[in-house]
């Protein structure tokens, strides 16, 4: 608890990181309720970016009230009829003739389009921001060849250039980047290695850094090494009183430690900088299904240099941006269904406190790792709206499949009991990961 608490103690900061990426998810979201139910002739009465007390407004030629309200937690469209935000309950009465401008005097196909289509533009917005990074950074080349080098301690002897064409190191051949994991089967972990390389059509022998360095990828927002202010770029030199040349090297020492303190030294732009942090259990998917627990800080390796890279067409990027998406969705549901079967533990429930931490570390890593977390959110947040729970969109969608098959919708006092079942549900819910927040 008091690491969350002094990990929110950049409290504005983090509050805005929160409020930005919730609001662009909620915009979106609501967008989609509202444009689909325009298309399908349901008419909006207010689009509400927050709730409560009204900010300022302005009415379009339609007569929708777009608005922004004082608490940015969320939001809403209010369609005509609607008793409230979450368009529950029996509804307000209206004029016959504007009945079919109302969400429940709309064809059963217009109620369905128009509900499904909040989750679908998150899942939308997250395709098109995987896509936008795609498009930007291209994809490796299939040769192996060195893009950019970037900086490393004096130690390590970089004599790379860009434009090397990579064919072998430490005498062991390359002819794919996943060659270069292998060959440190081979070799023993040191700072450099030699390096054979095609430079301006020359084969030559030079300098480089162990294939999989000490150098920080990327680091997890919520993690332990976020916590504790690590950051992409930085090269772990020692882990208590061991020296680390390799990435694979802090995998035993972090299990090892099962959640002591350990001290790192890290090499940060030139300069050491000690940093204290304790590995976290976490519950890992198999590959073959299954968990298993381990202890994580919380990174992923990188390189001393950047692949070269080869542009992607939009359909291609389009496609990756589907699939990024869908292995995220099949992620929350195996989670999900580990968590109810018990094959994981709830602390992986993680609840506001955690979310907007962690949305704020997303942050601190810089505009390309908030963008991408935004993605990540919103994939999550379109999952979760069509679990079929009254007062979700699931839970409307549930409503209207009962009602394709009976012929006929659920009796108004069978959707008030389940609604308000469903809302109970979704607040102990939501006070069950603020638990886990606090004590996980």
């Amino acid at each position: 608890m008091g690491g969350l608490l002094a990990g929110l103690g950049g409290g504005i900061w983090t509050l805005a990181a929160f409020v930005i990426a919730l609001s662009v998810i909620v915009a979106v979201h609501e967008f989609g309720h509202y444009i689909v139910g325009r298309w399908s002739g349901i008419r909006a009465e207010v689009f509400s970016i927050g709730f409560g007390p009204r900010l300022f407004s302005r009415r379009d030629r339609r007569g929708t009230e777009w608005q922004v309200a004082a608490l940015p937690l969320g939001g809403y469209v209010r369609f005509l009829g609607d008793s409230d935000a979450a368009s529950a309950g029996e509804g307000v009465a209206v004029e016959p003739a504007l009945r079919r401008q109302t969400l429940d005097g709309a064809p059963l196909w217009a109620r369905s389009a128009t509900v499904v289509a909040g989750p679908v533009f998150n899942f939308i917005l997250s395709t098109l921001i995987f896509a936008g990074f795609l498009l930007v950074q291209g994809v490796p080349v299939e040769t192996p060849t060195v893009g950019a080098v970037l900086p490393a301690p004096a130690e390590v002897q970089n004599q790379l250039r860009p434009g090397d064409e990579i064919i072998g190191v430490g005498g062991q051949p390359v002819a794919e980047w996943r060659d270069l994991l292998t060959v440190t089967e081979t070799l023993p972990a040191a700072p450099s290695q030699d390096w054979r390389v095609r430079r301006d059509g020359v084969e030559t022998t030079v300098r480089g850094p162990d294939p999989l360095p000490n150098r920080i990828g990327g680091v997890a927002p919520g993690s332990a090494a976020a916590q504790a202010g690590l950051r992409a770029g930085d090269v772990i030199l020692r882990i208590d009183d061991t020296p680390i040349h390799r990435f694979d090297q802090i995998r035993p020492l972090v299990e090892a430690a099962a959640g002591a303190p350990l001290s790192l030294l890290i090499w940060r732009e030139g300069t050491e900088v000690a940093v204290t942090l304790e590995p976290r259990e976490q519950d890992l998917p198999l590959a073959d299904g299954g968990y298993e627990k381990r202890w994580l800080i919380g990174i992923s390796g990188g390189s001393f240099f950047e692949p070269a890279t080869t542009s992607v067409g939009p359909l291609t990027a389009l496609w990756q941006g589907v699939a990024q998406v869908g292995s995220i969705i099949m992620s929350s549901l195996t989670g999900l269904w580990a968590m109810i079967s018990g094959q994981i533990g709830a602390c992986n429930l993680s609840g506001a406190l955690t979310i907007a931490e962690t949305t704020g570390q997303a942050a601190d890593a810089g505009i390309g790792n908030f963008i991408w977390w935004i993605a990540i959110l919103s994939v999550a947040i379109g999952f979760l709206n069509l679990l079929p729970i009254p007062v979700l969109d699931g839970g409307h969608l549930a409503f209207y499949a009962y009602e394709a098959i009976t012929g006929r919708p659920p009796s108004p006092r069978i959707m008030g009991l389940l609604t308000s079942i469903g809302l109970a549900l979704v607040l102990g819910l939501m006070i069950f990961g603020l638990s886990n927040d606090l004590r996980c």
